[in-house]
């Protein structure tokens, strides 16, 4: 893999995590659409790194209130009353939003590794993606706060996370969706919806860097590595802060449409590749 194109994935990895259009999908289809051909263990590992920088910039942009959150959880259990604050609430709220999609992953892991290899099926995907986005906004009424959630707000929206195991099928998209469904505001859903990402990008991460170990000559690919993972941080960081801001003005449908386009697209190369 080159720098360019550890760059230009890096991007496209810090855009697309946040944005409800799968960042899955587009690691996987944009070498495909390109005509690049990246070796699949460099594309093992520089996925790996780029959805760990993608985490980072969620912990920056959420570090006060997620430290919040888990000095109240831990406070809370020390007083005895696990339940008695609202972000202690939060943090039980992300734990058990956690639970389907651990469980579910195990479950599902070969069929979503096969799905994985296929340009074709991940386009397909997002037809679900944007599926979910014009449904949570034809759905939802959106007049309840992050304040407001309750634990099976949080279990809905872990059950919508399950769904995004596919490529294709946006993490962001299908939570904030479950969330809208719900009648969480758009931008409550989003903001739980990366608060309750990060457990799940930590231990994929971690489980996945062991696995890096295991791969000859991965020093040699560090400086193409890092500037994605580096590329993935700063994009990831300003694409929450701009969604954020766009989520309370405007509603889903503009991300449903690209979805079905990039869809069509990947299709009609696929025809003509034969």
């Amino acid at each position: 893999m080159t720098i360019l194109q550890s760059i230009i994935l890096g991007i496209i990895q810090g855009l697309t995590e946040f944005l409800p259009i799968s960042s899955s999908a587009h690691l996987v289809l944009t070498p495909y659409l390109l005509g690049w051909e990246i070796p699949a263990d460099d594309a093992f590992v520089f996925d790996v790194l780029v959805q760990l920088g993608t985490l980072l910039a969620v912990i920056v942009y959420f570090w006060d209130h997620l430290w919040g959150i888990v000095r109240a959880f831990f406070s809370a259990l020390w007083r005895r009353q696990p339940f008695g604050d609202t972000l202690a609430l939060q943090g039980w709220y992300i734990v058990l939003a956690t639970i389907p999609a651990v469980l579910g992953g195990l479950l599902i892991k070969d069929l979503v590794e096969s799905a994985f290899g296929s340009p074709v099926a991940t386009a397909l995907f997002l037809l679900v993606t944007a599926a979910l986005l014009v449904t949570a906004e034809r759905v939802g009424r959106r007049d309840r706060g992050m304040e407001k959630m309750t634990w099976v707000d949080a279990l809905v929206m872990g059950a919508f996370q399950l769904l995004s195991v596919f490529p294709g099928v946006s993490r962001s998209g299908s939570t904030i969706a479950g969330g809208m469904i719900r009648n969480l505001d758009r931008s409550s859903a989003a903001r739980f919806s990366f608060l309750m990402s990060v457990p799940v990008m930590l231990g994929a991460g971690v489980l996945a860097v062991l696995d890096l170990t295991e791969i000859p000559g991965f020093a040699s690919r560090i400086p193409s590595l890092a500037t994605g993972f580096v590329t993935a941080a700063i994009v990831g960081y300003l694409s929450i802060r701009w969604l954020l801001r766009y989520l309370t003005r405007r509603p889903l449908y503009g991300f449903a449409i690209y979805c079905v386009g990039l869809c069509v697209v990947t299709l009609l190369v696929a025809v003509i590749r034969g």
